[in-house]
């Protein structure tokens, strides 16, 4: 790879780096309630910047490239509604005040760049010199998928984390939130907060829906430089996704069938690479169409069992 190459990479690296730090540090400096409104603003501003990344890629790389980006976008951003629900349900546990919320978030979704940039790397490598490990990854997505129909979800409890377990062994933790820090010094020693463990908990759970998705992606293209970035602006909106939906996620019936479903289809392309060509145009309008089945049939048959009353959540 030369200098010139590595210009597009340097690029977007900056840019991101420069839009992070104006969301903590100018418009999130000081710990608040994220409004809908904030929320929705914000959704717009990541979904504007991803459309407008992609018609640079149609134009710059053409149309087959664009269309392998706009299908990993809409993979990952369809697989990042599923990290919702766990986010509800570990804020809910453990009662995150919802002041702090988009803290944990924002350093969680930093925390997701750098294991994804990790993993992209590593699976590229694997997938350049080791053919056959494209079926190892297919398969596991199908198997992922019928596990993740078959499963229910259940509140994380902290103590059976095992990042949780590990990291209490080397320091102490306070009993109560301390305001947004994750540690504070007390006597001389440095504690953790249970603010501090509830970021874990969201770290953990995003590596492991990064392995399910990246590898889905890999399913549409082998080049880096487009699993990498789509993948990068498809999760950097979720923070605001998470204050849109989350009174509203527990409504759609068939979502969670939809998302199986997504993960299937993927994985049975990877397994069937060297028989079968899907065209990026294909995949994408198949995976709109499972979206659009999963949103109809919900508003047809109305919310899912305990699901939140419409306006639940400002």
């Amino acid at each position: 790879m030369t200098l010139l190459d590595l210009v597009p990479w340097i690029a977007f690296l900056a840019f991101v780096g420069a839009m992070l730090a104006l969301d903590l540090g100018v418009f999130h400096r000081h710990a608040h309630k994220v409004e809908r409104k904030e929320a929705l603003t914000w959704s717009a501003v990541w979904i504007g910047v991803g459309v407008l990344f992609n018609l640079g890629v149609y134009w710059f790389q053409g149309s087959e490239r664009g269309l392998e980006w706009t299908t990993g976008y809409l993979i990952e951003k369809s697989l990042a509604v599923d990290n919702v629900f766990i986010f509800l349900l570990i804020f809910s546990t453990f009662a995150v005040p919802e002041l702090y919320q988009h803290r944990v978030l924002f350093w969680g979704i930093v925390g997701a760049l750098v294991m994804r940039g990790l993993l992209i790397a590593s699976a590229g490598v694997l997938l350049g010199s080791l053919h056959w490990v494209v079926y190892i990854f297919g398969a596991f997505l199908i198997f992922t998928g019928i596990k993740f129909l078959k499963s229910t979800e259940h509140a994380p409890v902290m103590d059976k984390n095992w990042l949780v377990r590990i990291v209490k062994r080397f320091r102490p933790v306070t009993e109560t939130y301390e305001g947004q820090k994750f540690f504070t010094r007390r006597n001389g020693v440095l504690y953790m907060t249970p603010l501090f463990l509830v970021l874990l908990l969201v770290e953990s759970t995003d590596l492991i829906f990064a392995v399910d998705s990246i590898p889905a992606i890999y399913a549409i293209t082998d080049d880096p430089f487009t699993v990498f970035t789509s993948n990068v602006l498809a999760i950097l909106g979720l923070r605001a996704l998470y204050f849109v939906l989350a009174g509203y996620l527990t409504g759609l019936r068939y979502l969670k069938p939809a998302l199986a479903a997504i993960l299937v289809f993927v994985g049975g392309k990877m397994v069937l690479v060297d028989v079968l060509t899907v065209s990026p145009l294909l995949s994408l309008g198949v995976i709109i169409g499972i979206l659009a089945a999963a949103v109809g049939g919900s508003l047809l048959r109305g919310p899912a069992a305990g699901a939140p009353p419409e306006g639940a959540s400002n």
